[in-house]
């Protein structure tokens, strides 16, 4: 494999990556799609490294309220560069959960039944790999729904899984489960959005409050949406990372990347806490209202990771996820705990592509 020296943002179509070899990637194209209650969803796709060895399809599932170009950072090296390097054909997916996409007041449940499915249709009829079934990494509040999906058996065709900070049985700090349900009766009663852009425009009565309730709290830092996003993702200081791991590039570019999330999802991971695991709420008959209890509907390798600092998932849920695959599935599971790491910082850091990335591309091949 390929390790660049450099990695540009996939942001923009046309982009090209090129190694220290000479080898350039391909550029970066956006597919579009519809799922079957008319959603126009999109993919950020990157093939393979032309000769490079075919190692089939891999697609990327973000966290909510963000995009696609997560996985992307300006100035670090990348994980989708780098797959793409290896030979894999990367299709990050921008599902409803996107910024980039209409925004809707949706829940885990409509990403399970309608999302997924579509997106790894959609794969299937443009890829070209000689490769069976695809491979995934998914994060934070897409793989909750990306879990709801799979354990629901309506991903047959995903055969491994590298799940990031949380999966089927969400836990969070003490200090967290209290602000959540407060937050959801207070602000939540007002606003259908909690929007980290508030930080930098804040257009409404709540979001006037809930930015003078980050500037009186936070002060780690001087990037209004970091801060922000800190405030409603959990609880530290800041949340999503750790400051050490961000280049300063990094830093200010995470200032587009984080916007809307609906009240309704909120709502929805409240009652998922409460339960200690996922738990659907639309009613879809193709998900069991203890998708989260019973055998799991899938035979997928799953590598469920989680670093050791999450302050916006507790690294116990994804140990719990672990526990309940292991005893109830045939796939091979593993569990890593990133000493050092918190939620994002293992896609974002600036050590990540040795720290991380090796493990990850190590169990994407070997599966």
């Amino acid at each position: 494999m390929s390790v660049f020296s450099v990695s540009a943002s996939l942001r923009q179509s046309g982009v090209s990556l090129r190694s220290p070899d000479g080898v350039t990637l391909p550029g970066v194209e956006t597919v579009w799609f519809e799922t079957e209650d008319r959603r126009r969803l999109n993919f950020r796709h990157l093939p393979p490294v032309p000769g490079a060895e075919d190692k089939g399809p891999v697609m990327f599932v973000h966290g909510s309220g963000t995009r696609a170009d997560l996985f992307c950072p300006p100035s670090t090296i990348t994980l989708p560069a780098l797959l793409s390097a290896a030979g894999f054909d990367v299709w990050l997916l921008n599902w409803r959960g996107s910024i980039d996409v209409e925004p809707t007041s949706y829940t885990f449940d409509d990403a399970a039944v309608f999302d997924f499915p579509a997106a790894v249709s959609e794969i299937l009829q443009r890829t070209c790999s000689t490769v069976g079934g695809i491979k995934a990494v998914v994060h934070c509040q897409g793989s909750h729904a990306f879990m709801m999906s799979i354990a629901s058996g309506l991903l047959p065709e995903i055969t491994t899984v590298v799940a990031n900070s949380t999966a089927m049985h969400p836990r969070v700090r003490w200090s967290a489960s209290v602000k959540l349900p407060f937050a959801l009766k207070t602000l939540g009663k007002t606003t259908e959005w909690f929007n980290p852009q508030h930080g930098l425009y804040a257009s409404s009565f709540s979001a006037r409050v809930l930015d003078l309730l980050v500037r009186l709290f936070h002060h780690e830092c001087d990037n209004a949406v970091c801060k922000h996003s800190s405030f409603i993702y959990g609880v530290g200081f800041p949340t999503l990372w750790s400051h050490h791991h961000l280049d300063e590039v990094t830093h200010d570019w995470i200032k587009g990347e984080f916007a809307h999330v609906p009240v309704s999802l909120f709502r929805q991971t409240h009652r998922c806490l409460a339960a200690g695991r996922l738990v659907p709420v639309r009613g879809y008959p193709e998900i069991q209202p203890g998708v989260a209890i019973h055998e799991p509907k899938t035979d997928a390798n799953f590598l469920f990771m989680c670093g050791s600092d999450n302050k916006t998932f507790h690294p116990s849920g994804m140990r719990k996820t672990f526990e309940h695959f292991t005893t109830r599935t045939r796939g091979t599971q593993e569990h890593w705990e990133i000493t050092g790491y918190g939620h994002l910082d293992p896609f974002l850091g600036k050590y990540a592509a040795e720290d991380v990335f090796p493990r990850v591309i190590a169990f994407l091949e070997g599966q």
